[in-house]
Parts: C-alpha cells; structure tokens; sequence
C-alpha cells in the first residue's frame, strides 16, 4: 500500500491572509511540489459562472456537427492549434482515447527560415469553430484568470526556496505561452480500464486542471503506486512540470501521471491549463537556500528517457512532434527529416 491516500489540498486564499498565513503556504506549497508533485487548490476565487460558462460552452463544443469540428482540426494549424479527432494522439507509445481542442495565445505567425529556431512555428494563431462565437471571450477570461493564479504560485515557490520573488517574472511577463486543452474522454473502459491518457510528465511549468464535476480517472504516480486523484469541487489539480523540475535541479517534482478512460456509456470534460514560459525563454535557475539544494535529486529524464531541454520551446515542439505526426506529415514535411 502507498502511504499517501489522497493529494494535498492547499487554501490559495491563504496567500492574503497576513504574513504568518502566507508563509505557511508557502512552504506547504513548496512541501507538496517536492514529495507529491501534486495538490488540490481551493480558495482560488475564479467565480463559478465563469467555471460554469466554460464547462458548458466544452460541452456545447463537442455536440458540434463532426464536420464543423473537421473544419478546425489541427491538420490545418501549423501551431498545432484546433480539434484532434478520436484516437489522434499519441502519448507513451499509446493511443489516447479522447477528443480535444487546443488553444493558445493568438500572436503574429514567425516565418521560418535560417536562423529562426523551429520552436518560433508554434506561434500563430488559433482554429474558432463556426457557430460558437461566444468561446473565444471565455476562454479569453478563463484564460486570464488562471494565468493570474499560475504567476503567484510561481512566485509563492520562489520565495518559499530562498530566492526571488520575481525570479519568474521575466520568462512569463511579456509573452507567456500558455495552452488550454477542452478535452473531452468517451467511456472505453468495460470495465476493464482502458487509455485516456498514456503515462506521461507535463513539459511545461505549472498545470491547472478542472474537472466535470463528480469525476474521476486521473491517476498520479507516488512512490511506484498510482493514487486516484478524483475531482474534488471548488478545486483545481494543480501540478509541476517539467521546465519546473529543471529550475530547481530536481527539488521540485514533475510527477508521471495518466488518465483512465470513463466506464462505457459515461464521459468526462477535463480542461488542462498549462502555464508556461516564452518560447525562447530559458528557465532561470533558481538560487536555492543550501538546505533545500541538499535534498535536490538531480533532473530526470521523461518516460521516453529524453532529457529535459534549457529552452522551454524545444521542449514544447518536441512533445508536439511526438504526439500528433500526421500534423507534421502535413504542415512540416521538412521536420521529418530531422
């Protein structure tokens, strides 16, 4: 038996309740990231209308005609935005059981050439489905909102490590990359468990998911067991990835985590949010205090046994190459090769 039942649940609300209050989170915050990689955030304050609006306008999103979700399928986006279909990802070797749509920040494209790092592809813009105009300002607020939360978090764990409170700010104040994915997972598993998602490390810095409420699946990797990690209400999950593992020289931890599709008949709307730096932001070192630099376990390699890499963007298109081939087979031919 794996001696954690459940993962940590921090009160964000904490943050701003004086300085003793603070200081406690802090350093349970930065307690949980080290051991679990993993916690529970209540007290966030993101209003339940707009939690509400954006489970609903998911929904409403995938009861779109197949050929109106076609029409923004990645294949299209050479940032790798927009809908993947059934079956269309791939993650540990796997076939991910789901359908989903990714959207990112809407910026100029960067038109490749000598010089021009690849990871500049990923920039552009995003795939709106016809018919719902009303998710581009949801998302936009959803958007906002959790990237508000992301940047103290971050600025939280700095504090809490000894260093900076603004050791992160460079790499995210100007032109952070984060990615929402509105997933949606039908029920395979009948009832023998089937793949949502394969086992896999995030390659970013810091998630935040929501979950439809009264569901589960999310399963996290604690000392060789999986923990279920069901959807507690009122919270998000909240986890490090790997960029974050890499800051800290492996004290803090980018957990394996995977997720177990819904029992036949059933499904499940999962909204990831993942906060990350600028593309060609390389993730600062932080100076940790001597004690915490004593328990750093060195940076691991992911499940592919791929090393971390310094810029956040090289990792970034990796992962994308990796997931989705057939947008690179159509949108850059000359990647392959590579």
């Amino acid at each position: 038996m794996s001696p954690l039942d459940s993962l940590p649940v921090l009160d964000f609300s904490r943050l701003s309740a004086g300085p003793e209050e603070a200081a406690a989170f802090r350093n349970e915050l930065r307690d949980a990231m080290h051991d679990v990689g993993f916690l529970y955030l209540t007290g966030h304050g993101v209003p339940q209308e707009l939690t509400d609006a954006m489970l609903s306008v998911s929904r409403r999103f995938f009861e779109l005609p197949e050929e109106v979700k076609l029409a923004v399928e990645n294949i299209h986006s050479p940032q790798f935005r927009g809908y993947t279909r059934m079956g269309g990802e791939l993650t540990d070797g796997g076939v991910d059981w789901r359908e989903q749509i990714d959207i990112g920040v809407e910026r100029d494209t960067v038109t490749p050439g000598p010089g021009v790092p690849d990871y500049w592809r990923l920039e552009g813009p995003n795939l709106w489905p016809e018919g719902l105009p009303e998710m581009r300002a949801v998302v936009s607020e959803w958007t906002e909102q959790l990237s508000a939360i992301s940047l103290e978090l971050l600025r939280a764990l700095a504090l809490s490590l000894g260093a900076p409170e603004d050791t992160f700010d460079a790499a995210f104040a100007a032109q952070a990359f984060p990615v929402l994915k509105i997933v949606r997972y039908p029920g395979e598993s009948n009832p023998e468990p089937k793949q949502g998602v394969g086992s896999h490390r995030d390659g970013g810095v810091l998630t935040l998911l929501l979950v439809e409420p009264g569901k589960g699946g999310l399963q996290v990797d604690y000392q060789g067991e999986w923990i279920d990690a069901p959807q507690v209400p009122g919270t998000f999950v909240v986890n490090i990835g790997e960029m974050l593992e890499l800051a800290t020289n492996g004290y803090l931890k980018a957990t394996l985590h995977r997720v177990i599709s819904p029992l036949r008949g059933t499904d499940r709307i999962s909204l990831p949010f993942f906060f990350n730096p600028a593309l060609d932001a390389t993730m600062p070192q932080l100076a940790v205090g001597e004690e915490f630099q004593a328990k750093a376990r060195g940076v691991s390699a992911d499940p592919g046994n791929s090393p971390i890499l310094q810029t956040y963007g090289d990792n970034a298109l990796r992962y994308r190459l990796r997931a989705h081939p057939n947008v690179v087979a159509a949108q850059h031919p000359d990647l392959l090769a590579d």
